[in-house]
C-alpha cells in the first residue's frame, strides 16, 4: 500500500456517512511514503486540542510522534516510518479541558489479550481463501426457500482444550466442524468475538469492532476456521452488537473528551439495564463507523451474515425507561427515528454490497415489518428472531401435562402472525443463563417425561415453519445452565439417553434438509395449514407443511399418555408412511408408533375427504408423508 495521506475524497465520504471501506482509511495501515515503509494512523477526534501515537516504538511517548489535523473534518493523521505489523499502539488524546487520554483505535483490526489494552498494527491481505465456490453459490442462492439451520456457539466455552483453556480458532476449525458436519446444521453462529474485555459480557460489550478477539488467535485464524466452514458447505453468522458500547475508559466513551459516539444526555445516551452506552445514530461518522463495521466483517472475513443484537433497545426511545427518564423524537413520539434510518441504510448497503448474506434482527417486539424492504416502510432486515413463539412454548411446556388443556392458545397463537415477517425460531443461549436453567430442566416431570418433552420441542420446531437456531448444548441435553467460564458436560454423551437426543437432533436436520415441504415455503402462509388446532382437551395439535408439490403432516401429543385409535383428516388418499417419530426408541423413547404402510380410510374427517387412523406416541411428534 502506498498511501500515506487521506484524501479529500475520503474524508468527504466519512463527514457524509457513506464511506463503505472506511476500516481501509482511518485506523492503522501498513504503507510506504515516498519509499520508506511504516504505518499510518487516522483517528477521528475532532473535539480533541491534540493528538499523537504512542507505542512500543516510542516508550509510550506522548510528545514524539504528534499528529496533523485535517482542517472541518476532525480526523487526525500521521505516517511513521521503520515500524510495521506486530507494533503495539494507542492514542494520546489533548481534550479541550487540558488533559489527556490514553484511548484505543477504535478502527483497530487486532489487539493485545485481555486485560491489556492497546491495538496491534495488523496487515490484510495474504490469506489464501480457497471458499471461491461457497461464495459464487451464496450469491445465487434462495434463502427463502432453502433449509436454515443455525448452531449457535459461544466459542470460549463450547469446549476446552485438555490443559483447560480455550481452543483456537483454528482448533475450532478442526473439532467443531466435524461435530456441525455430524448433527447436519447449515450454519454455525457465533457469539460476539469482537474484541471485548470482559469474559462475562459473553462478547456483548464490544469494544474492538473491527477486530476478533485475541482469546482464541490471530485475524487469520479466525479466517481459516471461517475458510474451512466454507469448505465444508456451512455458513458462518456473527453476532454485532450496534446497539450499545462499554463505558471502559480506554474505549470510546468520551473518546475525545466530548460524547463522540455516545449522546450527550444520559436520557438518550445511557443503557441503564446493561449500564453501557447509546450510540448517537443521527451523527453520520457514528454510522458509518458502524455500517464500515459490519461491511468490514462480511468483506475481511467472508462471513455469511449478522444478527443484530437488541434491535428492540435501538428502535425505542423509552426502552426500558419510566415517564421522565428519556426524551421524545421531533414528533413527540418514542420512536428513535436516528436509529431507524441507521437499520434501513446498513440492510440496504449489507444486502447490495454482498448478495446472499442474511442480516438478522433480535427484536423483542411487535414492530411491523421488522423483514420488509424500507421501500415500504419496513427495517429491511432478511429473518427476524420469533422471541412470541419460543417464549409461548417454553411457557406451554413448562405447565403440567394435566394443565395444558387450558394454555392451548400458547400454541396456536402464533399461527396469527407467523407470516407477517420472515421468522427464525430461537432456543438460543438467553434461555438457558441467569437462572432459567438449561432447556432440558424446563420441562416438566421425571428424567424420561423431561427428555420425551426435549425431543418433541425439537421435533415441533423443525416442523413449525421458519429457520431454526438451537443452543450448544441442547442438543444432548445438557443439564446445568450454562455458564461461560466452563466446557459443556461432554460427559453426557457417555450415556445412551444423551447419544439419542443427539441422533434425534441429526436426524431431525436430515429430514428438514430432504423435505422440501419442512423448508420450502417457510415464509409465506401457502407452505402452512392447520389439520386441527381445537383438541385442547387432549392437548394435541395436526397441521401440513407444503411446498412444491409435496406434503408432510406433523402431529404432536404434548401429554404423557398415548393415544390410540386418534383420527386426522388428511388432504388426499393412498398410502402414507411415518417418517419420523420422536419417542423411537433409537432416540430413547417407548418406540410406540405406527407401522408402514397406511392406507388412508375414505373417510371424512376434519372436513376432509380422507382419514387416517394413528397411535401417537406419549409426549411425542410423528411426522408422516405419502408413500413414494
Amino acid at each position: 500500500m502506498d498511501s500515506p495521506t487521506l484524501s479529500e475524497f475520503d474524508l468527504h465520504l466519512f463527514a457524509e456517512g457513506r464511506h463503505w471501506h472506511i476500516y481501509n482509511v482511518l485506523g492503522a495501515h501498513v504503507c510506504k511514503s515516498r519509499g520508506v515503509e511504516g504505518v499510518r494512523f487516522a483517528v477521528w477526534a475532532p473535539q480533541a486540542k491534540a493528538v499523537s501515537v504512542v507505542g512500543d516504538f516510542n516508550h509510550w511517548d506522548t510528545s514524539t510522534h504528534g499528529m496533523s489535523l485535517h482542517e472541518g473534518m476532525g480526523v487526525w493523521s500521521c505516517f511513521i516510518a521503520g515500524i510495521g505489523t506486530g507494533t503495539l499502539y494507542k492514542f494520546a488524546i489533548t481534550t479541550d479541558k487540558g488533559g489527556q487520554l490514553l484511548k484505543t483505535d477504535p478502527y483497530g483490526q487486532a489487539f493485545e489479550l485481555r486485560p491489556a489494552t492497546a491495538a496491534v498494527v495488523t496487515e490484510r491481505g495474504h490469506f489464501g481463501w480457497g471458499d471461491g465456490d461457497w461464495i459464487a453459490r451464496r450469491v445465487r442462492w434462495n434463502w427463502q426457500d432453502s433449509p436454515i439451520s443455525i448452531y449457535e456457539v459461544h466459542a470460549a466455552s463450547w469446549r476446552h482444550h485438555g490443559s483447560g483453556r480455550w481452543l483456537t480458532y483454528r482448533e475450532l476449525a478442526d473439532q467443531l466442524i466435524p461435530y456441525v458436519l455430524e448433527l447436519g446444521f447449515t450454519h454455525i453462529e457465533l457469539l460476539p468475538v469482537t474484541e471485548h474485555p470482559l469474559d462475562e459480557s459473553w462478547g456483548y460489550q464490544t469494544t474492538g469492532y473491527y477486530a476478533p478477539t485475541s482469546r482464541f488467535g490471530t485475524p487469520d485464524d479466525l479466517r481459516y476456521l471461517v475458510d474451512q466452514c466454507h469448505r465444508h458447505n456451512i455458513g458462518v453468522i456473527l453476532d454485532w452488537v450496534p446497539g450499545h458500547f462499554p463505558t471502559d475508559e480506554h474505549a470510546l466513551a468520551r473518546f475525545d473528551g466530548s460524547a463522540l459516539y455516545e449522546h450527550e444526555d444520559p436520557r438518550k445516551g445511557q443503557h441503564q439495564d446493561w449500564g453501557t452506552l447509546i450510540y448517537n445514530y443521527g451523527r453520520h461518522e457514528v454510522r458509518n463507523f458502524l455500517i464500515g463495521s459490519a461491511l468490514f466483517w462480511l468483506d475481511a472475513f467472508h462471513i455469511d451474515g449478522l444478527r443484530v443484537d437488541a434491535v428492540a433497545s435501538m428502535l425505542y426511545l423509552n426502552y426500558s425507561r419510566k415517564e421522565g427518564e428519556w426524551l421524545p423524537n421531533v414528533h413527540g413520539g418514542h420512536e428513535n427515528l436516528e436509529a431507524i434510518e441507521f437499520l434501513r441504510e446498513l440492510n440496504r448497503v449489507c444486502q447490495s454490497r454482498f448478495p446472499g448474506t442474511l442480516v438478522c434482527a433480535e427484536e423483542s417486539t411487535s414492530w411491523p415489518r421488522v423483514t420488509r424492504p424500507p421501500e415500504i416502510g419496513g427495517l429491511g432486515f432478511n429473518l427476524k428472531w420469533n422471541m412470541g413463539w419460543m417464549h409461548d412454548t417454553l411457557d406451554y411446556l413448562q405447565q403440567d401435562p394435566v394443565y395444558r388443556q387450558y394454555h392451548h392458545d400458547k400454541l396456536t397463537f402464533g399461527l396469527l402472525y407467523a407470516f407477517t415477517e420472515n421468522f427464525l425460531l430461537p432456543l438460543s443461549h438467553d434461555e438457558v443463563v441467569h437462572g432459567k436453567g438449561s432447556l432440558i430442566n424446563k420441562m416438566t416431570g421425571d428424567d424420561w417425561q423431561q427428555r420425551a418433552s426435549l425431543r418433541l420441542l425439537l421435533t415441533y420446531m423443525y416442523g413449525y415453519p421458519g429457520a431454526k437456531l438451537l443452543f450448544m448444548g441442547g442438543e444432548f441435553g445438557q443439564r446445568r445452565e450454562w455458564s461461560e467460564s466452563r466446557e459443556l458436560d461432554w460427559s453426557l454423551l457417555a450415556y445412551p439417553e444423551h447419544q439419542g437426543l443427539k441422533r434425534l437432533v441429526q436426524d431431525l436436520n436430515g429430514l428438514y434438509r430432504r423435505e422440501v415441504s419442512l423448508h420450502g415455503e417457510c415464509f409465506r402462509p401457502e407452505g402452512f395449514e392447520w389439520i386441527d388446532c381445537h383438541d385442547s382437551p387432549q392437548s394435541v395439535i395436526s397441521f401440513l407443511r407444503t411446498a412444491k408439490g409435496e406434503t408432510s403432516v406433523i402431529v404432536v401429543n404434548f401429554t404423557p399418555m398415548p393415544r390410540h385409535h386418534y383420527r386426522i383428516g388428511l388432504p388426499q388418499g393412498g398410502i402414507w408412511r411415518e417418517i419420523f417419530n420422536s419417542d423411537s426408541e433409537y432416540y430413547g423413547g417407548s418406540n410406540l408408533g405406527n407401522p408402514y404402510p397406511m392406507p388412508a380410510d375414505e373417510q371424512p374427517w376434519m372436513n376432509r375427504n380422507w382419514s387416517l387412523e394413528l397411535t401417537l406416541p406419549p409426549l411425542g411428534a410423528i411426522v408422516l408423508r405419502p408413500a413414494l
